[in-house]
């Protein structure tokens, strides 16, 4: 039998609830635990202002890197089990404030569009709480059709929803 072979994926995590710090580090470590996964690196967690509706708390966000023999639709089911495990609800709600947020940005050099998942994610070259994390663990990867992480991170104003590193 042919053992799957591992690939990368890269992972968004975030909070603004409910201690953000923590449920983002919580997150992480959940990671570790999916099946055919291994948890590799993680940048540091950063404080930024809301993307969404400006009436919430801010955000607390990191990015982590894995290796899975998993399909990535099967990975975003495991996310999502995570997400949920810790409390999440899924109101309908775009942009809102959340508890654990868990968004698959890239998976090798997969390129997907279908309902239930875009990958890589489409929102990744206008924010900088994932580009600017995801910069310090992969800076030389290629986001298929966008570019490396390093050039898209240098790309962003510094003045425009400006990062605190909290750890």
């Amino acid at each position: 039998m042919i053992e799957p072979r591992w690939r990368p994926a890269y992972i968004g995590i975030g909070s603004n609830l409910d201690s953000p710090a923590g449920q983002v580090s919580r997150g992480i470590s959940a990671l570790a635990t999916i099946p055919k996964t291994k948890l590799m690196l993680q940048s540091n967690r950063y404080a930024s202002a809301p993307m969404g509706p400006a009436d919430q708390p801010d955000y607390v966000n990191a990015v982590a890197a894995l290796l899975t023999q998993l399909e990535p639709i099967d990975l975003l089911s495991e996310l999502q089990a995570i997400e949920i495990a810790h409390g999440r609800t899924r109101d309908g709600e775009r942009w809102g404030a959340r508890i654990l947020d868990l968004d698959l940005l890239a998976f090798a050099n997969v390129v997907l569009a279908e309902s239930e998942l875009t990958v890589p994610h489409p929102g990744i070259v206008e924010r900088n709480f994932v580009l600017l994390p995801w910069a310090e663990i992969a800076p030389y990867y290629r986001v298929p059709g966008v570019g490396s992480i390093s050039e898209l991170a240098r790309s962003i104003e510094p003045s425009e929803s400006p990062l605190t590193k909290i750890d």
